[in-house]
Parts: structure tokens; sequence; C-alpha cells
């Protein structure tokens, strides 16, 4: 993790370093564009935020965080349990796509996003729920 969190603030000194070239050469060309300059600064502090959570992850847990940094370690401890998830379960998938219709209502019109948020909610509580009724109820 301490070589990750080096290769972090490598890369967020680069993209300061080219944003500043950036701001530079769009000023002699006498073209400012903002949306450019903010997307590489953003990037750099971006970048630079996560070296600096890296590197104190590193100082309070010590040198062997992650599996992969410990020469004793099996394939099995880089592969930990991510949770529990329905195999019969249908809820994700309409979630999914009453997600995807709020977003086409929100770029398109208004009243798609009408029609959508209360399908949102019904597929949100019903998957919520799903273990409290039905066959499955505990």
């Amino acid at each position: 993790m301490r070589t990750v969190s080096r290769l972090m603030w490598l890369l967020g000194a680069s993209f300061v370093t080219v944003d500043g070239v950036y701001l530079f050469r769009s000023l002699r060309a006498q073209n400012f564009e903002l949306i450019g300059l903010l997307t590489i600064g953003l990037s750099g502090v971006l970048c630079l935020l996560l070296a600096f959570y890296f590197g104190q992850v590193v100082k309070s847990a010590g040198v062997n965080v992650w599996a992969e940094d410990r020469e004793d370690a099996e394939i099995d401890d880089g592969d930990p349990e991510v949770g529990f998830f329905s195999p019969w379960s249908w809820w994700p998938v309409l979630l999914g796509a009453a997600s995807s219709l709020v977003i086409v209502g929100l770029a398109i019109s208004a009243w798609i996003v009408l029609i959508a948020v209360p399908l949102l909610v019904i597929c949100i509580i019903g998957w919520v729920y799903e273990y409290y009724r039905g066959n499955f109820a505990r």
C-alpha cells in the first residue's frame, strides 16, 4: 500500500504540473478554457487526496495492510467475503431499469421522471423487504 501511496503522490504532482502548463499555454494563446483546467486540476486533487489517505492508512495500520503485501499470504487471503446476494432475486435488475428510466427522464423530459420515481421507490422497497415475505420470510 505504500507503493500505491507513492504512485498517487507522483500522479497527483504530474496532474498539477500539467494543469499549470495548460493554464499557461491557454492564457498565452488567449484561448482560456475553464473546463479543461478544472478537469485536470481536480484529477490532481483527487490523486493527492488518495495519496494522503493511503499514506495515513499505512502509518496507522503498519506496512502489511493488504494480503498482497505479506510474504506468507495465501491466495484465499486476498479474496474476502463481499456479502450475500440472492441468486433468484429480480429486484436488482428492476432497480437498475428504474434508475435508468429516471436518468433518461432527467435527460429528456420531466414527465418520464414522474413515472419512474414511483417505480424506483417500489423497486427499492421490494429489494429491501424481499426476505420478509413469501417462502424465504424470517
